[in-house]
This record gives C-alpha cells, structure tokens and sequence, in this order.
C-alpha cells in the first residue's frame, strides 16, 4: 500500500508517523498525482499543534502533512479539463503532500516547466507564492527600500528575489550565520536577535518604504519602527501582532495563474528556490525538525520518488 507521513493527534512530535493508506480517488476538479517531491513550511508543523487558517475546520485525523507537492497526474477527476494523464505539474494538495500518492485541486495547479526540477517545483507553491503574492500586495515602486525579516528562508528568500527583479532594493533581518547567504541575493544584511531596532535604524537612517514580516512577534515589532506607512507594512507570520500595529497579514491569490508566474520566475533563472537539504519520505520527521528548530536556510524538500 502507498506511505504517507501523517500526525495521528495534535501534538508534538510524537504525534507524527509513517503510515500505510489506501490510494486516494480524485474527487471533481481534482488531479491524482505520484507525489515525486513535497516542500517542507513551518505551516506544515503548526498544522500539527491544532493551527489553521480563520475560519478553517479541523483536518480528519490521522492527516497527512505538507502543502506543496509537484509530480506526474496518474488519475484525473470528473470535470478535469487541461490536465490529463502523464502531465507533470505542482500544486497545493488536498489532503497533505508527503506521501507516495496526492490529490491537487485543478485551482491551485500548475504544469511544472519542463526545465524545472520536480525538487524545485515541490518548494513554489507555498514559499514563492506567498512572497509573490505579498511583493505585489505591496505594490511599492522601483527604487524602493524594503526590508524583508526572516530574508534566509525558505519565503523570505524568495521574497528578495521577487523584490529584486521589481527593482526593489532590499534590506534582509537574518541570522548572523546567513550573513554571507542573504547578502549574495543583493540584501543589505541586519543580524537578527535583541536589539534590532537600534541596527536597523543605524542601517536605515532614513526608514524604509515597506516591511514584508516572516517571523512575527517581537522581530516585527522592531521592523515596523522604523516604517512610517503602516500600509505598508505586511506580514506572513503574526497577523495578530500586525493588527495591532496597523499592518495585515499577506493576501494570499491561491490560484493557478500565480503557480503559472512563479513557476516560469523559476524556470528562466529569474527564481532559484534554493533547496539547500532534501530527505526521503522516511525521513519526513527530520525534515520536519530542520524547519521547526527555525534555523533552515532556504527550502527542505522531501523527495518522494526519482
């Protein structure tokens, strides 16, 4: 039977396992796909300890983890059209990505270029899409300073490349250990960690246009000091910190169309999606722990099948 790695209860970590389950049927305006590889986010662990989006119901348990996947459609769904048996594409799953088999809703799917790696397309759905989304949410012209928190992983890398081919200059919030790495991308790197207000004023004396948060609590508070347009000021992590400051949470599209331009951002160079670790489906729990430790550089992806 297919494996799938799932977390049986709400919990920690010793809720998860690797399981055997029957082989999903695609339901109407869904794909079937042989998962080949699944992007690791921090969303997928704190699903685990009960989060989920307002207004979200409670997944059936046991659940399978993951919001991205990319593969090969095995099976397609009554009215299907655009998408038949053999294409290869990436999505935002139905019922979880870490696993041998995937259902994709046909809304949030996209063919994977044919130059991209199915490891490479396994990291868009999520992290480039989110940082697609909320660069254009912003809206910021060229020539625009905007500083990026969390700038090393896997969005916030994303994140400046976007903002960079808008013709954006970025200011990256990352470890000291990112340093050199946020800086290749083109950042102006500020270290992270207790006193960050007084480094970023010290870097920007002048502020900055936009701040676009990726770790929340007391990191974005610290970014949003030196901000004078609070409309401008967005986050992907704490959206109850950010209502209080006067910014929102990333508006997210979840279409195919931003799957499309993330996925050909990627393929002509202009996206690297920066996979820097990749685990086998059953080493899905150390995949996992490399997020959750909050100290992954780029993307972890779980590679499924070659």
């Amino acid at each position: 039977m297919p494996k799938a790695y799932v977390f049986t209860r709400y919990g920690g970590p010793e809720a998860e396992a690797l399981v055997e389950r029957d082989r999903p049927s695609p339901g109407p305006g869904e794909v079937l796909v042989a998962v080949r590889a699944a992007g690791v986010n921090p969303v997928d662990w704190k699903q685990r300890t009960g989060h989920r989006r307002p207004g979200g119901e409670p997944r059936p348990l046991p659940a399978v983890f993951g919001n991205e996947a990319a593969g090969v459609v095995v099976e397609t769904g009554a009215g299907v059209t655009g998408f038949a048996v053999g294409d290869e594409v990436f999505g935002n799953p139905v019922d979880g990505g870490y696993a041998e088999y995937a259902l994709l809703p046909v809304a949030v799917t996209a063919r994977k270029p044919a130059g991209l790696s199915f490891t490479d397309a396994a990291a868009l759905p999520v992290a480039a899409a989110t940082a697609y989304d909320g660069i254009r949410q912003l809206g910021l012209p060229e020539g625009a300073t905007l500083l990026i928190t969390g700038a090393g992983g896997g969005v916030g890398v994303a994140a400046v490349q976007i903002a960079r081919d808008a013709g954006l200059r970025v200011v990256g919030v990352a470890s000291e250990g990112k340093k050199d790495f946020v800086e290749s991308l083109g950042t102006v790197h500020v270290p992270s960690g207790p006193g960050l207000a007084e480094r970023l004023r010290a870097a920007e004396p002048d502020g900055v246009d936009g701040v676009f948060d990726l770790v929340g609590g007391e990191t974005l508070e610290e970014a949003a000091s030196v901000l004078d347009d609070v409309t401008k000021l967005i986050t992907g992590a704490d959206r109850e910190t950010v209502a209080k400051l006067g910014g929102t949470g990333v508006e997210r599209a979840r279409t195919a169309a931003v799957l499309d331009e993330v996925g050909r951002l990627a393929a002509d160079g202009t996206l690297r999606p920066f996979v820097t670790r990749t685990f086998p489906l059953d080493r899905a729990g150390e995949a996992l722990r490399a997020v959750e430790d909050g100290h992954a550089r780029g993307k972890i992806v779980i590679e499924v099948a070659a």
